[in-house]
């Protein structure tokens, strides 16, 4: 055990580890509860790392049933928590387990990178075959149906983001994705009248007219900017956050966390979660390039679409360059479910590079 986690890339979890530590600090400074419930998922997700680094995950790849189960579990897993579990907040995303709640969608974006990474590990070299396309597609299609019933927009679209992610560092040819892009724009139509909620075209029309209801739906991300601009260079200090602490930023420790930092810690704190960020993300490149077979190659690189599009969208949303749609920062928002599953992927990786130089 002791040799595992020696080899493990110290640089990658260093990087995870820091940025834990400035979650942890940030949400000490907008609420005990959030901090209190935070320090003990990060330990989790630590323990998780360090655990399944441990695994060689190419004897377990090799039988297709654990492949299979895992992917309809998730599925199951949505419908248990579609047709029982208690609605909150609107939606039904959160199986309740006691006192503890788990979002059962964030196990479905690690079992779809595991599902593709299995498919198109086996089978990217027939990409351009219209049956090729067709299988992953079913893949997505099945929990993402299941994930906007509950509703939850953001996931499905995290959900679309790794499937097409997949598709296109497969080799997928340009004529297939102008074909993809005109379905897309085919479906965004429909999905406009047909599909969305009032409060959904909403936010989509609120991120194109900045002035449109500020005390409703622009009033979130209006507030977010007044927190990243205040802060200036080096931020108003700990606790210091006028926009968190007297309560101005909804959502100040998930959706709006990077804001939440901005203000209390500058430009150059903010500066310094993205650069933890993208190291997080080079790093899992470097592993994914220099893996030892296909399944681990798709699987980092499915991770880092996922990372890279939550980032976008958190990012995004904190600077009214996107619709809020509750997508949480990789490893510095708070949320249980989604840190315990990060975990998971990111100690996946580690076993790609611990077990790196074995055939």
């Amino acid at each position: 055990m002791l040799s595992i986690l020696k080899r493990q890339d110290w640089v990658l979890n260093g990087a995870i580890f820091l940025l834990l530590g400035a979650s942890v600090v940030m949400l000490s400074s907008i609420s005990v509860d959030l901090f209190t419930q935070q320090i003990i998922w990060s330990i989790v997700a630590v323990l998780v790392i360090l655990f399944l680094a441990y695994i060689d995950w190419r004897v377990l790849i090799a039988y297709r049933w654990i492949i299979a189960g895992i992917y309809f579990f998730s599925i199951a897993l949505l419908l248990v928590t579609y047709f029982f579990a208690p609605p909150i907040r609107n939606v039904r995303s959160w199986l309740v387990l006691g006192p503890a709640q788990f979002q059962v969608s964030e196990l479905v974006k690690l079992a779809l990178i595991i599902v593709l990474a299995y498919f198109f590990g086996r089978q990217h070299i027939g990409i351009g075959r219209l049956t090729t396309i067709i299988r992953p597609f079913l893949y997505f299609a099945i929990p993402a149906f299941l994930v906007f019933l509950q509703p939850d927009l953001g996931t499905v679209i995290v959900l679309f983001s790794i499937w097409a992610g997949f598709l296109l560092v497969s080799g997928l040819r340009w004529k297939h994705i102008g074909i993809g892009f005109m379905i897309l724009a085919v479906i965004g139509a429909f999905g406009w009248t047909a599909i969305l909620r009032d409060y959904q075209r909403d936010r989509v029309i609120g991120l194109f007219d900045p002035t449109y209801d500020p005390l409703g739906v622009n009033y979130s991300t209006i507030q977010s900017k007044i927190a990243i601009g205040s802060g200036g260079f080096w931020g108003k200090g700990y606790n210091q956050g006028t926009q968190v602490q007297l309560g101005f930023l909804p959502e100040s420790g998930t959706d709006y966390i990077f804001a939440s930092f901005a203000e209390e810690w500058g430009i150059v704190g903010g500066l310094g979660i993205i650069l933890l960020f993208f190291t997080i993300i080079f790093r899992a490149l470097k592993i994914g390039f220099g893996a030892t077979n296909n399944f681990y190659r798709f699987f980092c690189l499915g991770a880092v679409i996922m990372f890279l599009a939550q980032f976008a969208i958190n990012m995004g949303s904190a600077l009214g360059i996107l619709p809020v749609i509750g997508i949480t920062f990789p490893f510095f928002s708070y949320g249980g479910s989604s840190l315990l599953i990060n975990a998971m992927i990111m100690g996946i990786i580690q076993s790609a590079y611990v077990y790196r130089t074995t055939a």
